[in-house]
Order: C-alpha cells, then structure tokens, then sequence
C-alpha cells in the first residue's frame, strides 16, 4: 500500500509489481522486461530526504520529463515507452488512483557510471569553484566572471553516481578511463545537443536553463537518454525578467527547502527538522509554475 501523507505520496509499496529499488525521489520497480519509474513526493536536502513531501512534485517531474522526451524525439534516443496509465500493463492499471500522473513505463536500460552535467551559466557549486581557484571542475574561464554570469560555449563535467552520499566531480579524461572507447564523447555530445535543444526552447518563453544534469545508459547496444529530463530536480532554471548579475535569482525549484533549512541552523544529518506549511506551499507553486510556463498548459493534478 502507499504511503500518503497530507496528499503527498511518500513510498509505494505494490509487491505485485515485482522488485522495488527506491532512491531519493524514485520508488523503480522491475517488470521483467521494462521498468516503472514512479516519481513520489519526496524531497531531499543535502542529500537526506525530508520527512514532509512536497505536494503535486511527483506528477510535475514525470509530466515534464515526458514533455521533453515527447520533443527530443529524433534528436537523441531514450528510455520512455508512455506516462499513460491506460497504455501500462494491467498490473500497473490496477493502482492507477496513485500511479497515473507519476509513473513513467520506460525499456530496461544498463545506465551508464557517471552524470553528465552541463553547465551554461556560473552558478551553485560551479560558482564557489571559480570563486576559489578561478576554475570550474578543472577548466579554466576567464577572469571578471560574476555569480549568473553565462558562459561563452557550456560546460561538459561529468561526475560519478553515487547511491548515497554525494556525486564527485571528475575530468573527462577520468570520464574516459570507467568507458568504452568513444563512448564518453558520446555521452557529452548527446548532453550538449538536450542542454541546447532545452536552453533555446526555454529562453523563448522567459525561462533561463542555467544548468542541468542527465544521465545515459545503454539499450540493445545503443546510448539513450534515461532517468527525468530537463526537470526541476535536475536543473536550474532562473525567471529571465528577474535576472540580474552578480545577484542570486529565484528558481523554480527546492532553493527555497534549502534556505529555511539553512537558516534553522540544521548540520545536515538526520533528523531533519520538519517543514513548515508555508514552504512547503511555496516550493509546490515553483514546480507547479515551471511546468506551466515552460509547458504552456495548465497543471492538472
């Protein structure tokens, strides 16, 4: 049975779906042949999850994601079969009341080790970098750079994938050394060709993409773009009529989580201190609003 609490999904619990591996935000069960993504409500800080759940994230997630599946189609391969409840196996159709908006049927893939994270904008952990060594992940960039500054071409740095605890920033050379022969210039050309496709959609609609992450695997021989696209979880994106430079922007994702955290004075181990409404409104509405301006639909629960 599902956990809900407070019209949040928290975990999923459906035994008949087969093996389920859980992460921070994901419940992935195992059909035998293909996978069910199920996006709860989760949400994670500094790499613990949260006890309050954030409500409607899990559906924003997954109906964006295939929103950009649905418009990368002939520019990369990916993983995604359909989000449509009524297309999914009769196991799956069986708990529609809590899965249909959430769950994504997608081919079983061997995912790659490593994120590939793209960086078009001086932000995050990409910021503090430069600020200390004039570098970021090891590439070098000019002098003057400010917090918001964008960058001349994006940036291609990969880190490792961790299941728990933080990934690691690596060069590409190391990116190299853990894959076949050419396949890190694949994965990084394919990363580059989404960040762009994403970054030029965005921008038309007054949504600045200042960096994001995805990741890749492998399917029937081929590389495919796998996990969520182009998200709020995995990407920064910045309200282009609120941008100024030098100065921290709004962004439509769980900043506002961290900040209250932040100033509770919270070390960053469990427990984690609860939530209060206020924010937790709050971040629903940021999710909520990208999917909307960036979608141009209204969001359905």
């Amino acid at each position: 049975m599902p956990d809900v609490h407070d019209g949040c999904v928290l975990r999923t619990e459906f035994t008949d779906l087969g093996p389920c591996r859980r992460g921070k935000v994901r419940d992935v069960y195992d059909l035998g042949d293909s996978l069910l993504i199920v996006a709860t409500d989760r949400i994670s800080s500094f790499d613990v999850v949260l006890p309050n759940g954030i409500p409607n994230k899990g559906k924003v997630l997954t109906q964006l994601s295939a929103f950009w599946f649905e418009m990368l189609e002939g520019k990369v391969k990916h993983h995604l079969l359909t989000v449509d409840i009524d297309e999914m196996p009769e196991k799956v159709r069986a708990h529609r009341d809590t899965l249909a908006g959430r769950s994504m049927h997608v081919r079983k893939c061997e995912p790659y080790p490593v994120e590939a994270i793209v960086r078009g904008s001086l932000a995050g952990s990409g910021h503090k970098d430069y600020t200390k060594t004039g570098k970021v992940c090891g590439i070098a960039l000019p002098e003057g750079l400010q917090l918001g500054s964008k960058l001349e071409n994006p940036l291609f740095t990969p880190s490792t994938k961790a299941d728990e605890g933080h990934d690691e920033n690596i060069s590409f050379d190391e990116m190299r050394s853990l894959l076949p022969e050419g396949l890190a210039e694949t994965i990084r050309d394919q990363a580059l060709l989404v960040y762009r496709t994403g970054e030029e959609y965005a921008s038309e609609r007054g949504i600045l993409l200042a960096d994001t992450k995805f990741e890749f695997g492998s399917f029937e021989g081929e590389t495919v773009l796998i996990d969520e696209v182009l998200s709020p979880d995995s990407s920064r994106f910045w309200p282009a009529d609120e941008y100024e430079l030098g100065k921290p922007l709004p962004s439509y994702d769980k900043q506002i989580v961290r900040d209250h955290l932040i100033e509770t004075g919270w070390d960053k181990k469990p427990p984690v201190p609860q939530l209060p409404p206020e924010v937790i409104a709050t971040t629903t509405r940021k999710y909520e609003e990208i999917y909307e301006r960036l979608t141009g639909r209204p969001f359905e629960a």
